[in-house]
């Protein structure tokens, strides 16, 4: 179904990285913007939905791996399996595959829909699924090879959020061998089968509203340099945008090391043909000339402050990568937070600890605000993780926003100007009022509304996802 035309009116939107007032917008039929005035004389806002709080463009998470949702809050214990040894990203790995051994599809569609709707509520309007889980749990095809695809489709659809969905190769469990463990024998697949699932994919959601695909390769480790010079090949004929996990962990980049006298990021840039559709995921551990290397490929760094926070990863190098010009963007990873603010308060904090300097993203970037240079890297970036025109109030861009609740606790009595760096650094977070996609309204006073008629949307969500965990976790 089409949008009808619409226009809306913010008394402040952000618009070209700053507060612009008294802003009339326009949606086409697609749900793309088709006219942005600033300024806008009374006389002309005559008929506009008058939006009842400040305007910002919707977010992309350009990351995720939704079935890691039911695990958040979970691993917070050592146990007696790592009692004897440090619990440490390993450790973690191994209890994140008890989840990914046992999950149905039905079960990743419930986990995936609460998710999808969380971050709607948390102010992201697409999501970059992250997706290797593809067999069944004995590791053969479904006979529907896009079970779980699909699932984590219906999930998007059913509650209104973009989705990215990227099939991911994973081939072997470390450099050097042969193939995979037994406990990763779901997530087998070679270049052909990506490339099945991308075009499945493509035509069964060929219909549906603000879904679209790229492709993935888990990591260096996870498949060899033929397989992924092969993704890297088809994504580059259809334009798609490519995502791969790399130099996460520092055993990771010896390892690489060991194997192939290089580390991680010096060898992707060296044998593969990294540009302006490439996405590093983590890139945590990394050297100067690396950062300058993806960064005149035109390539992007995905951060995930709150997983490498909570998974012990490291710190990022945000003031080297953005103070050459380098590109960004943030995803939630595992979920451990659905909060866009929350990671990018997270990520500039991180990097006052190990500087001991404060606004460290707005001088590296040449602005006053650093909330600002924070919003504006992550939604630069997400459009490029996205392979979508999003994150921007621009002409041709998805018309995705989200409107403030002024009475926010946060927000109270913050001076017009300083909106967004209270939104960013003052706790607990403000809320979202509401939330459009594509000029839809999905969220509404913090309550997600999905793209189907259902009333009470969130119950029936909640319920389902709570008799999920109930299966999985009793």
């Amino acid at each position: 179904m089409r949008n009808e035309l619409k226009r809306f009116f913010a008394a402040h939107a952000w618009v070209q990285g700053a507060w612009a007032r008294d802003v009339l917008l326009t949606v086409d039929t697609r749900g793309a913007w088709s006219g942005i005035q600033v300024d806008t004389p009374a006389a002309d806002r005559k008929s506009a939905i008058v939006l009842d709080g400040p305007l910002l463009p919707g977010l992309v998470n350009a990351h995720s791996h939704a079935f890691q949702r039911a695990i958040a809050g979970l691993t917070e214990r050592r146990g007696a399996a790592v009692a004897a040894r440090t619990d440490d990203f390993w450790s973690w790995r191994d209890r994140m595959y008890s989840v990914a051994r046992r999950i149905t599809p039905d079960q990743l569609e419930s986990i995936a829909a609460v998710l999808y709707a969380e971050l709607l509520v948390g102010g992201y309007t697409q999501v970059c699924e992250f997706h290797y889980l593809h067999n069944a749990m004995d590791g053969k095809p479904y006979a529907d090879p896009l079970e779980m695809s699909l699932a984590l489709v219906r999930a998007a659809q059913r509650v209104g959020m973009g989705l990215t969905l990227l099939p991911t190769l994973y081939m072997r469990s470390g450099f050097g061998v042969p193939g995979l463990r037994e406990d990763q024998r779901r997530f087998a697949s070679t270049p052909d089968s990506v490339f099945r699932l991308v075009e499945g994919v493509k035509a069964q959601a060929g219909a549906l509203a603000h879904v679209n695909v790229g492709v993935a390769v888990h990591s260096l480790r996870a498949a060899d340099a033929q397989a992924i010079k092969e993704v890297a090949a088809f994504a580059s004929s259809g334009g798609l945008p490519v995502h791969i996990h790399i130099a996460e962990q520092k055993m990771e980049v010896q390892d690489c090391i060991a194997q192939t006298g290089q580390r991680p990021i010096a060898w992707l840039m060296d044998h593969l043909p990294v540009n302006a559709h490439w996405n590093l995921v983590h890139a945590t551990h990394t050297t100067v000339e690396e950062l300058q290397a993806v960064c005149a490929s035109g390539g992007s760094i995905v951060i995930c402050p709150s997983t490498e926070a909570n998974l012990g990863d490291g710190v990022f190098d945000l003031s080297g990568h953005s103070g050459i010009g380098g590109h960004w963007s943030i995803g939630s990873d595992s979920h451990v937070t659905r909060s866009w603010t929350e990671e990018l308060r997270l990520l500039e904090y991180s990097q006052r600890l190990t500087q001991g300097r404060r606004n460290v993203a707005a001088q590296t970037g040449g602005l006053d605000s650093t909330a600002a240079a924070l919003f504006e890297g992550a939604l630069a970036g997400g459009e490029a993780a996205a392979g979508m025109p999003l994150g921007a109030i621009e002409l041709g861009h998805r018309a995705d926003f989200l409107v403030l609740d002024e009475q926010s606790s946060a927000l109270l009595g913050v001076p017009a100007n300083h909106v967004l760096d209270a939104l960013v650094f003052s706790s607990p977070d403000a809320r979202f009022k509401e939330v459009f996609v594509a000029g839809q309204r999905r969220v509404t006073e913090g309550r997600v509304r999905g793209r189907a008629s259902e009333p009470e949307l969130w119950s029936q969500l909640a319920q389902d996802f709570v008799q999920t965990m109930k299966t999985l976790w009793t």
